[in-house]
């Protein structure tokens, strides 16, 4: 779907390939930008350059007027970029502002002003495009921030995420030894509870860690009361996940600051594959099973 911008914006935005917007107050590392719109307000159509260098962070515009160009840099070998997924999460509240596509001046509406698809993540090829953010006109700005959150990753592991059959579908023999060598993390535990979130479509699983192989980000931790690991894991709402007895080996990926659900047998039958492997020399990566 594509959707034109404001009448006189997109030969501005051409020429933006060779100048910078006006100057506006804002603030800036390699990860994360945040700024203000309110510096516009004389210059409706002035267009800020923004430059980021990380694999994650986030866009914080308050008081959107004009517009933004975010150009995500990583700090790979510019060969790899085609193998490259986005993901931008907007924030609850966003507001103020269309973010599109934008790519040898052409505009490809990905979120419109207004939308409200709780927890909803929009997904593109790194060569389809930059994001070009044009703020809608308001009558009032001074409750508007346009914002969210950004991921860069191997097509490979955003496809994973964003399939809507595969954390409902029980994984092979391969797909699980595999999954315990790539995700993001590793654990055996039970589900204490599991919360499911009607608005989102999403379920929380409550687990308890029996033991703790490998996590990238500290999502489980020990609980002061009891003394024992603890996290939560989520899922699609659609996989009926539920509280139920007996271990399981649950692995997944990090995804927004949160942990989502992958491959989780039921921790026997990971014994069992894992051993069977291991005897015919065909596991593709060393864990301790129990």
């Amino acid at each position: 779907m594509r959707s034109a911008p404001a009448a006189g914006l997109l030969p501005l935005l051409l020429g933006l390939r060779l100048l910078l917007g006006a100057a506006a107050q804002y603030s800036s590392d390699l990860c994360n930008w945040k700024g203000s719109g309110l510096t516009h307000e004389s210059h409706k159509k002035d267009v800020e350059q923004v430059y980021l260098r990380c694999s994650e962070g986030s866009i914080e515009w308050m008081y959107p007027t004009g517009a933004l160009i975010v150009n995500l840099r990583p700090n790979t070998s510019p060969a790899s970029y085609k193998h490259l997924t986005v993901c931008i999460k907007p924030f609850k509240d966003s507001a103020g502002a269309n973010i599109y596509l934008e790519k040898t001046g052409e505009l490809k509406l990905l979120v419109r002003d207004g939308d409200r698809s709780p927890s909803k993540v929009y997904c593109f090829g790194y060569d389809q495009g930059g994001l070009f953010i044009e703020a809608t006109p308001q009558q009032d700005i001074s409750r508007k921030i346009t914002g969210f959150q950004y991921e860069l990753m191997s097509k490979g592991v955003a496809s994973d995420l964003h399939t809507v059959s595969a954390p409902c579908r029980p994984c092979s023999d391969t797909e699980v030894l595999l999954a315990v060598c790539t995700s993001d993390f590793v654990i055996r535990g039970s589900i204490q509870d599991v919360t499911n979130e009607a608005e989102e479509q999403e379920s929380i699983i409550h687990v308890g860690v029996n033991k703790l192989y490998r996590q990238k980000s500290k999502v489980f931790q020990l609980t002061g009361e009891s003394g024992n690991w603890r996290g939560q894991i989520k899922t699609l709402l659609e996989c009926g996940v539920k509280p139920g007895d007996g271990d399981f080996l649950f692995t997944g990926r990090m995804h927004f600051g949160e942990a989502r659900l992958g491959c989780a047998p039921r921790f026997k039958d990971f014994q069992r594959m894992y051993k069977e492997a291991k005897d015919k020399g065909l596991n593709p990566c060393e864990i301790g099973p129990d």
